[in-house]
């Protein structure tokens, strides 16, 4: 539970461990209150001795209210202080590894696990931690008020304790099973509703049904084998704790008979060890909620990112000379990367187009010259300078990227194409009108401010991308990127994508775009042309163009050798199986 010591949090736990030490002190007053009655009052009948024990007892009782209402308000606020330490770092990180590793990475939100964390603060398992350590000190009472009882209270936390070793070896693998199994499940069930209209079309929901049921009675056998066990060491911890008591009074009036120990004794012990006992009882019955907090917070510690050096140095803002070195980017060792020694220059100003067959790695070395893919070897640099050095406060404005599945958010068309931040006016007026949508959004029913819904489903698939494409202009980026910017547009989506591209060049934006349209590759300086993960061929575009189109393609030969980067050479070979037409 190292998580408990985080900094925002230590102010909190070490409030809630002093109230824990009144509270435990407090608890101690009715045994010692039992074991005056028993001895003192009713050998002297004293009304008077008994009214002062019982004020004392009262008074104690009330500091220990006190003492468990604090505990349980600090504990609460150190449940919304976890929430607020990690909810938006554990957020940023969940975006950041979906963005980096796509359809590979954990799209579980992370929210649930933090949630658990504040929950687990609020439940009774905590308060068992927090009292577990003063449980020495009932134990050194019942030692003072007898050996022999101090010894068997001894015993029984002992048997408690392992009975605690015990839950951990037996729960650990069932609880890492039925969480697995629980994550598995409700990721296929997101899956099922983000292909939902797909499936009703088809008529293949009872066929996606079968497949998720099969992962759900995974699950229920998880939950129902981790339930059986937990089931069985609760009530062992609870009959064993029940013995106890029962032991401790048997012999505590064994003690009396004999004459070795008092009533009072008897009474106080007894009373004793049911509260010495009960944190450790509550541990055992607990140990699930544990486990679950324990993996909860090793998820969160494997996904949270470092966050950005505050001290780090600003650089100045970029100019969009874009450099990739050798870039190799491995995802599986049994399969070819899916990057190949790419090295490419695009200069600032300068429109490079890039082409090749699917599944050749165009979308892949988009997303690495973004940062989105992290590759195995090789560099990325903007003006020079790696892209890790950057801060993302100072590339936040300075690139667009336009990718090949336009989402926009819930919200405006203003705030989308403001990238969800303060909305500048002229900045989106300036944005739509480059993008060529400003007459589009101005047919929508309320223009700017018409509501989108989520991720834009009240908007055509070329609407969105057009709106994506204003957002990508948005604040005028020094380097922007295109990924098929023209897969859903009409003929007039396309004339407005080719004026803003003329646009981008003519004020000095460098320009990086996927496509395979020959009518848009136009707007392209240079041209390169991807095939396996590398570049297979690089050159000016009117030279690449007429290589690329079928009449000039000779199936047999093979393409000679070309030199990558800014200033590779023009001699262009024809490319085999490759055409540029959309």
């Amino acid at each position: 539970m190292n998580w408990l010591f985080l900094p925002p949090l230590r102010r909190a736990v070490a409030w809630a461990a002093f109230a824990s030490l009144l509270l435990n002190l407090a608890l101690v007053v009715p045994s010692l209150y039992m074991l005056q009655v028993f001895d003192r009052v009713f050998a002297s009948r004293s009304i008077e001795t008994l009214a002062m024990l019982t004020l004392f007892a009262a008074l104690a009782l009330a500091l220990g209210l006190a003492a468990d209402r604090a505990r349980s308000l600090w504990l609460a606020r150190a449940g919304r202080d976890v929430e607020e330490a990690l909810a938006g770092a554990a957020l940023a990180a969940q975006i950041e590894a979906v963005a980096r590793r796509g359809a590979d990475a954990d799209g579980h939100s992370a929210l649930p696990d933090i949630a658990r964390l504040r929950g687990f603060l609020a439940g009774p398992a905590v308060t068992a931690l927090f009292d577990a350590p003063w449980v020495p000190l009932y134990l050194a009472l019942i030692w003072a008020l007898h050996p022999v009882l101090g010894a068997t209270a001894l015993g029984a936390a002992l048997a408690l304790a392992a009975l605690g070793v015990l839950s951990e070896r037996l729960l650990r693998a069932d609880s890492e099973r039925a969480t697995a199994a629980a994550r598995a499940s409700t990721t296929r069930v997101e899956r099922l509703l983000r292909h939902a209209e797909v499936l009703a079309a088809m008529r293949i929901v009872p066929e996606a049904l079968g497949r998720w049921a099969v992962q759900h009675d995974r699950l229920q056998q998880a939950q129902d084998r981790l339930t059986g066990r937990m089931a069985t060491l609760g009530a062992v911890g609870r009959g064993l704790r029940q013995a106890v008591q029962v032991a401790m009074l048997a012999l505590g009036a064994w003690l009396v008979v004999a004459g070795h120990a008092t009533p009072g004794v008897m009474v106080a012990a007894t009373v004793l060890v049911s509260r010495a006992l009960q944190p450790v009882e509550q541990l055992v019955a607990g140990w699930k909620q544990l486990l679950e907090v324990r993996a909860a917070w090793a998820r969160l510690r494997e996904a949270m990112v470092e966050p950005c050096d505050d001290d780090a140095l600003h650089l100045p803002a970029p100019k969009g000379r874009l450099v990739a070195e050798r870039l190799t980017l491995l995802q599986d060792p049994q399969r070819p990367p899916l990057l190949r020694q790419v090295s490419l220059t695009v200069d600032a100003g300068e429109c490079l187009g890039i082409v090749g067959p699917s599944g050749s790695g165009k979308t892949t070395l988009l997303r690495a010259l973004l940062g989105l893919r992290t590759p195995t070897a090789g560099a990325v640099r903007i003006d020079g300078v790696d892209l890790a050095q950057w801060r993302d406060d100072d590339l936040a404005g300075a690139i667009g990227y336009l990718p090949q599945d336009v989402e926009l958010f819930d919200g405006t068309v203003a705030q989308n194409i403001a990238r969800l931040g303060v909305v500048d006016d002229a900045a989106v007026l300036a944005a739509a009108q480059a993008a060529g949508v400003h007459e589009m959004v101005s047919r929508l029913p309320d223009g700017y401010a018409t509501e989108l819904g989520d991720a834009g489903a009240r908007l055509s698939g070329g609407q969105r991308q057009r709106l994506g494409l204003a957002r990508a202009l948005y604040g005028g980026p020094r380097l922007v990127l295109l990924d098929e910017p023209n897969a859903h547009l009409d003929r007039d989506g396309e004339a407005a994508l080719a004026a803003a591209l003329a646009a981008l060049k003519a004020a000095g934006t460098t320009v990086v775009m996927v496509s395979h349209r020959a009518s848009l590759l136009r707007q392209a300086d240079r041209i390169a042309v991807l095939r396996d993960g590398a570049v297979e061929a690089i050159g000016p575009r009117d030279e690449m163009l007429a290589r690329l189109d079928p009449p000039a393609v000779h199936p047999r030969r093979r393409p000679a050798a070309f030199a990558e980067g800014a200033g590779a050479a023009s001699t262009v070979t024809p490319i085999a199986g490759l055409s540029a037409r959309g």
